[in-house]
């Protein structure tokens, strides 16, 4: 019974740091893919990266909004829930993104960016198209867009309505966005695994000196398996 457990203890700590090493492995190399894939694409946070130089758009965001607020009640229309913009607690102004931190950095830039080009509409408050100087408020988006193709400009030379140019920068914007999101999670993945790997692989360790120190001891018998020793032969 001893040597069985001791030839599982060192099988299961040969596993567990082989499957440690390979998460290490796996996350360093996953983590590097996407720095170095970020470096490659060169971008580099603008001046107003920096939660103080970003709080005017923001303000002015905040206001359209209201603005937009006011329209939709003087139309007798349902207003909009607008989403909130607030100020990101990080700063890359100046700086390359190398790296998954700076890329969330800079992604909620881009949002404050995107909502800043939309007067703070979202994707789906937008209208596809682009409105009629002329159209009534309660058809349109109240930023010149509308989903109602009767009151949208008309291209000459396809005679299809034009799109809204608003909605489909916010397209362009968030795509961009959601790639950096996606650089993020791709690192914090890859630090997970260096951080399981690590774990496993101090767990192996700790079954094979377990295994191999000897601190597996013999199995004792229960008390229905003892076997009572002879008794001695009497003397005179």
């Amino acid at each position: 019974m001893r040597k069985a457990l001791q030839i599982g203890g060192i099988a299961a700590g040969v596993v567990l740091i082989v499957f440690g090493v390979a998460a290490v492995v796996l996350g360093v190399k996953g983590g590097n893919t996407v720095n170095d894939n970020l470096s490659q694409e060169f971008i580099v946070g603008s001046p107003d990266m920096t939660p103080s130089a970003i709080q005017p758009e923001i303000d002015a965001i905040k206001a359209e909004q209201q603005k937009i607020a006011a329209a939709q009640k003087e139309a007798n229309v349902s207003p909009y829930t607008f989403t909130d913009v607030e100020a990101p607690d990080c700063s890359v102004a100046g700086e390359q993104v190398t790296d998954g931190n700076s890329a969330l950095c800079f992604g909620k830039y881009m949002r404050i960016h995107a909502l800043g080009s939309s007067s703070g509409l979202t994707y789906a408050q937008m209208g596809r198209y682009a409105a009629k100087a002329d159209a009534p408020p309660q058809f349109t988006d109240f930023n010149g867009g509308t989903n109602d193709t009767k009151y949208a400009e008309v291209d000459t030379k396809t005679n299809q309505p034009v799109s809204n140019g608003a909605r489909n920068l916010w397209v362009t914007e968030t795509s961009l966005t959601t790639a950096l999101y996606l650089a993020y999670t791709g690192s914090a993945i890859s630090l997970f695994g260096i951080v399981v790997g690590i774990a496993l692989l101090l767990s192996g360790i700790g079954f094979l000196i377990l295994a191999l120190s000897g601190a597996i001891q013999k199995v004792p018998l229960t008390k229905s398996e003892t076997v009572e020793a002879p008794a001695a032969p009497a003397t005179d």
